[in-house]
């Protein structure tokens, strides 16, 4: 609750200042601080990583078989984006691009909005949002339900930090290492798909 409460909150900060202060930040500004920021997010990721070198020793020793979650978890994210293109008014490749956010709701905004537009950034923004958001309620009822290794993949890039804590409750050790992996690797995915994936030509 308190991660929602602070993504609503700089949303509503957003809006405001930009209502109040158009001639402030205007998009010199906006790309300037979204530069910074970027690039902070980015050194927090690597100093994330090497924080966990313990975790990453442990996994391993389970060998290649573990890279198959987050390779699903990637493919299904994918196809279920490309299946919303029969149902919104966007081209294959903006919703295979929103897709490949995998949960990761500030880089893959602040990408999409340079690399492309500021409307899909928008929209990836919001996407991903919802994304962690369902997770949350999602990852519970699938580790009941249905099976542990199941319980990670609506997480997405999210199951290396947000969803992580969840995971293991409703889990176990060895799942919760999975989506420590399987998270990792979809975040070190999102910031090299997101541009491939705006470069390919869909015909």
């Amino acid at each position: 609750m308190k991660m929602i409460g602070c993504i609503v909150a700089a949303v509503l900060a957003g809006i405001s200042l930009g209502w109040l202060m158009p001639s402030v930040m205007n998009s010199q500004v906006l790309d300037n601080v979204i530069t910074y920021v970027l690039a902070a997010m980015l050194f927090g990721v690597g100093i994330s990583i090497g924080h966990n070198r313990r975790e990453l020793v442990k996994i391993k020793a389970v060998g290649w078989r573990i890279l198959l979650v987050p390779l699903a978890i990637a493919a299904g994210s994918l196809l279920g984006a490309s299946i919303a293109s029969l149902f919104f008014n966007m081209s294959l490749k903006e919703v295979l691009v929103v897709g490949a956010g995998f949960g990761w709701y500030s880089l893959s905004s602040v990408l999409i909005t340079q690399l492309y537009n500021a409307e899909l950034g928008a929209i990836a923004f919001l996407a991903n949002v919802f994304r962690e958001l369902m997770a949350f309620v999602l990852i519970p009822f699938l580790a009941i339900q249905i099976d542990k290794i199941v319980a990670i993949a609506p997480g997405g890039a999210t199951t290396m930090d947000s969803t992580l804590p969840l995971i293991a409750k409703m889990t176990d050790t060895p799942t919760a290492m999975i989506a420590f992996v399987s998270g990792l690797i979809l975040t070190t995915l999102v910031p090299f798909l997101i541009p491939l994936l705006l470069t390919i030509h869909y015909g």
